[in-house]
């Protein structure tokens, strides 16, 4: 799905996030987002089973394990690994599959889609989300440092 409206969307009514393969270690890709994504409202569900908790939440050992209703599954896996990640979310009644950046399977899609999950393929739900609702400034991006207006100190 490449439609910004509906991306939009996505990220406005659903806020209950399983994040499969959500790392503990602070300077990957997963816990960046998931904890920018916690830290503007959304519920993270981690799922991994290598730890008990991740960001100060429970951590399952899969989507199956998880006791309370999912909106988005978010993977952070292989491509090759997807399409198991993505019965489960079928089962457990997910609203939508996210594959991050360069995670694309389109017999997982497929799956998805036929069960009636909408799915977004190779899209950071952290990048989206401070695209649309003006978080890009988190890590520099639009601090004011550089700028294509003058400054009001010049002289000229």
């Amino acid at each position: 799905m490449d439609d910004i409206e509906k991306i939009g969307r996505i990220l406005k009514e659903n806020h209950v996030i399983a994040v499969v393969g959500l790392s503990a270690n602070w300077h990957r890709p997963s816990f960046f987002a998931a904890k920018y994504l916690q830290d503007h409202g959304y519920r993270i569900i981690p799922v991994n089973p290598t730890y008990e908790e991740i960001l100060g939440e429970k951590c399952y050992p899969s989507l199956l394990d998880i006791t309370e209703p999912v909106d988005v599954v978010q993977i952070f896996r292989k491509p090759e690994d997807v399409p198991p990640i993505v019965e489960q979310a079928v089962k457990i009644g997910a609203k939508v599959v996210w594959m991050q950046l360069g995670v694309i399977n389109e017999k997982a899609a497929k799956i998805a889609e036929d069960a009636g999950l909408v799915v977004v393929m190779n899209r950071c739900m952290k990048i989206e989300h401070a695209r649309l609702f003006g978080g890009l400034n988190f890590v520099g991006v639009n601090r004011g440092i550089i700028s294509s207006k003058r400054p009001k100190w010049l002289p000229f």
